[in-house]
């Protein structure tokens, strides 16, 4: 794991502890020598992140569609700032260029993105860890929800069991680095078979 794609809130959050969260992540990142790649912009936690990395020595790679360095939201200070013209090509390209991802607390967007790239774990277009960082219990709704899925036979076990969950950067960042997934074929459920 050299480049991990981190997804987060353009907004701080209720509470300064996202900010704190997002500001150990990109410190906890560039200590373990790994590259940031991320939405490119200079607002809320993204900006926290991005700052927190490079004021610790690491890397930033920042991928914004033009719209939006337009309204002056990009980070202009990154290692690297690719601008594309869509939002589904700046999330193919994050995608690319990273080998693992991770949600911070953020909005709908970050929730969007995260919940993706799970599915595309899911469904074996990568074999790249997935994590979510449940800081402050942020996610306990959305685990929730996972495991209803589960419990309700829509999320295999073997699939949930995928996703990596940590309430702290350092822990996260372990489980993402020994995470070794392999191809889970999807069950198919036919009109026939259902019960």
């Amino acid at each position: 794991m050299t480049r991990i794609c981190v997804y987060a809130g353009s907004s701080f959050g209720a509470s300064p502890e996202y900010a704190a969260v997002a500001a150990a992540f990109g410190a906890a990142c560039a200590a373990r020598g790994l590259t940031i790649v991320y939405g490119g912009g200079n607002v809320g936690l993204m900006g926290v992140l991005a700052d927190s990395a490079l004021a610790a020595g690491g890397r930033v790679i920042g991928v914004i569609p033009r719209a939006m360095i337009a309204e002056e939201r990009a980070h202009l200070g990154l290692t690297e700032l690719i601008a594309v013209d869509t939002m589904h090509e700046r999330k193919h390209r994050m995608a690319q260029l990273a080998d693992s991802f991770v949600a911070l607390p953020g909005g709908i967007g970050t929730l969007e993105e995260v919940v993706e790239v799970f599915t595309w774990l899911q469904l074996g277009l990568h074999l790249k860890p997935v994590g979510i960082l449940n800081a402050f219990c942020f996610y306990d709704l959305l685990l929730q929800f996972f495991e209803h899925m589960r419990a309700e036979r829509f999320l295999t076990a073997a699939h949930y069991s995928m996703l990596s969950v940590a309430c702290d950067a350092d822990s996260l960042l372990d489980q993402l680095a020994t995470a070794r997934h392999v191809h889970v074929p999807k069950p198919a459920h036919h009109a026939s078979t259902a019960g």
